[in-house]
């Protein structure tokens, strides 16, 4: 893709300022700094290619599709009608769902509810107290507060002499 352009002529050159002139002919290129350039262009990877090669495939594909090519079907509308069971199922529901709708109030009698109370008397409840608290006593028995005590035998073993009166005996 070459493009072939004519040089402009002198003439059709633009000016350039004469100070603008001298300081561009007195440009020393040494006083630039170096710098490394990137390329910035990032070429497309081999999986994004395949991705638009089946892209444009598909599009060329509708593009030329072809409907001479199909052939004549015709279509069977099946509608499945239900059976004398699921009609008289239905009728049933429908006529309990109109009584429920269509029912009167106003013709059911009066009542009067007895609520049984089913609470202990004041003894057990005294019981039940009563055992909580000796739980408790026990549940939280601190060993801590127990005073030390010796203990003293009051039942002396017998000695030799009354062994031997009562083997005499």
């Amino acid at each position: 893709m070459a493009c072939s352009v004519d040089a402009p002529s002198l003439k059709d050159l633009p000016k350039v300022a004469t100070d603008l002139k001298s300081q561009l002919e007195a440009f020393n290129p040494s006083c630039l700094k170096d710098v490394d350039t990137n390329e910035k262009i990032v070429l497309p990877s081999a999986e994004d290619v395949a991705k638009e090669k089946q892209h444009t495939a598909l599009l060329q594909g509708v593009e030329q599709f072809q409907p001479i090519l199909l052939r004549k079907t015709e279509t069977v509308e099946k509608n499945v009608l239900p059976n004398a069971l699921d009609v008289a199922t239905e009728k049933t529901q429908k006529s309990l769902f109109d009584g429920i709708e269509k029912f009167d109030a106003t013709r059911l009698k009066h009542t009067e509810t007895n609520e049984k109370n089913p609470l202990p008397d004041k003894d057990a409840i005294e019981a039940e107290k009563e055992k909580n608290k000796f739980l408790n006593g026990i549940e939280n028995f601190d060993p801590t507060k127990l005073k030390h005590t010796e203990t003293c035998e009051k039942n002396p073993l017998p000695t030799k002499d009354t062994i031997e009166q009562e083997k005499t005996a």
